[in-house]
C-alpha cells in the first residue's frame, strides 16, 4: 500500500462560489481573518485557512440535521454545483430502472462510438441524503477530457425516500448499462472503473463489492475520495478533535446513515450488505486509490479501509494530506493541496487505464 501525505474532502456547508475562490479572494479573506482567528484554526493547512474559516461562519448559522430540517440541508448541499463546460460534451439519457422501480437519468460524458476508451461510472456525494449527478458535471467533464475517457454519472436516489437496497441498484443499474452499450458509447469494457466523492466514494466501495459478488462486470480500478465507509463513525465512535471539525460533522454523518440504512447506525442490527467497512472479504476487488484530508471526519476509517484492502491482497495507493479538511479540493480548488489532490487522483486513474 502506497502511503503518502497530503489531504481531501468536499463541505456541505459552504456555497458554490467558494469553490472557485481566486487567489485574490482568498488574500482577501486571511487579511479579513484576525490573527486570533487563524491561531485557532492552527491545524489546518496555511492556504486553507481562510476558507476554513467561512465555513465556520457559514455553518454556525444552519440547524442540525433532522427530518424536519433535510430541505435546508439538501439546499445547502445543492450550493455545491457548478454549470456544465462547453465541452467535452454530454448528454442527459432516461434507461430503464431496477425491475420494478422508477426510469433512471443518467449523464453520459465524452462518449463517442467506435473509439474503444475507458470508462468510468461515476456517484455524487451529499451524505447519502442530499446532491444530484448533474451538479458534477462540470468537474466530471474536466477529467473526462483530461484522460479522454467517458464517463457515466448515475442520479441515484436518496435517502430517507428509499435506503441503501434502492440507491444500490440504481447504481449497479448504470454500470451494467454503461457495460451493456459499451460499443454504442464508444467504451473498452475491459478498461471500467468506479469513481465517487464522499457518500458518493461510499457508493462506490458498494458497487465494486456488488460487481465483484455478481460476477457480470468487470472493473479495473476504484477511485474514491474521502469516502464515507463506516456507519460506525459518529454513533460508536467519535474522532477526537479536530477531526471532523470542519465540514460534514459526526452528528450529519448520523444523520446520513440513519436515512441510508432506515435504523439507527452503529448497532450489531446494521446489515453488512449496506456498509463497505462491514464486508468482512475484500479479497478480489480492483485496486484501489483511497484519498482523504487528515483532519476529515472519515480519515480514520478510510485509512483503515485501505489497510484492510491490502491484507486482502488488493493494490491499494492511499493519500493522506495534512491539514486539509472534507471537501477541501472543491472548495480549495485553486489552492496548491486541492490542485495536487486532483493531479494525484487523475494520475492513479491514468495508470489503471494504461494497464
Amino acid at each position: 500500500m502506497a502511503t503518502r501525505k497530503r489531504i481531501s474532502r468536499r463541505d456541505p456547508a459552504l456555497g458554490g462560489t467558494l469553490a472557485t475562490a481566486s487567489p485574490s479572494a482568498l488574500r482577501t479573506a486571511a487579511a479579513d481573518a484576525t490573527s486570533e482567528t487563524i491561531s485557532d484554526l492552527s491545524y489546518v493547512a496555511p492556504e486553507l485557512r481562510p476558507i476554513a474559516k467561512m465555513i465556520q461562519l457559514a455553518k454556525a448559522s444552519f440547524p442540525g440535521p433532522s427530518l424536519s430540517t433535510l430541505g435546508q440541508l439538501r439546499d445547502r448541499l445543492k450550493a455545491l454545483t457548478f454549470l456544465p463546460l462547453e465541452a467535452p460534451k454530454y448528454e442527459t439519457r432516461i434507461i430503464p430502472g431496477p425491475a420494478g422501480n422508477p426510469d433512471l437519468t443518467i449523464h453520459v460524458i465524452n462518449a463517442e462510438p467506435g473509439k474503444g476508451k475507458p470508462a468510468v461510472l461515476h456517484m455524487h456525494g451529499g451524505g447519502y441524503i442530499g446532491m444530484s449527478a448533474k451538479g458534477d458535471i462540470a468537474s466530471l467533464q474536466s477529467i473526462a477530457g483530461a484522460l479522454d475517457c467517458v464517463i457515466v454519472t448515475v442520479e441515484y436516489r436518496l435517502a430517507p425516500e428509499t435506503t441503501y437496497t434502492g440507491s444500490i441498484e440504481d447504481n449497479y443499474t448504470g454500470l451494467r448499462w454503461l457495460y451493456r452499450q459499451a460499443e454504442d458509447l464508444g467504451v473498452d469494457r475491459k478498461r471500467i472503473a468506479v469513481m465517487g466523492e464522499s457518500a458518493g466514494g461510499g457508493h462506490a466501495a458498494l458497487l465494486a463489492l456488488t460487481a465483484r459478488d455478481r460476477g457480470e462486470v468487470p472493473l479495473i480500478f476504484q477511485a474514491l475520495s474521502y469516502p464515507m465507509l463506516d456507519d460506525r463513525t459518529g454513533a460508536t465512535h467519535v474522532p477526537a478533535s479536530p477531526i471532523g471539525s470542519l465540514g460534514w460533522s459526526a452528528e450529519e454523518n448520523r444523520f446520513g446513515w440513519r436515512c441510508l440504512l432506515g435504523e439507527e447506525p452503529g448497532t450489531g442490527t446494521v446489515p453488512a450488505c449496506a456498509v463497505p467497512a462491514r464486508h468482512a472479504d475484500l479479497k478480489g476487488l480492483p485496486p484501489a486509490f483511497i484519498g482523504v484530508g487528515s483532519i476529515d471526519l472519515f480519515v480514520e476509517e478510510d485509512v483503515e479501509y485501505a489497510r484492510r484492502l491490502a491484507d486482502a491482497g488488493v493494490a491499494t495507493e492511499l493519500l493522506v494530506i495534512p491539514g486539509a479538511f472534507h471537501g477541501f479540493d472543491i472548495v480549495g480548488a485553486q489552492t496548491s493541496v486541492g490542485m495536487e489532490f486532483k493531479a494525484a487522483k487523475l494520475a492513479a486513474l491514468r495508470r489503471a487505464f494504461a494497464t
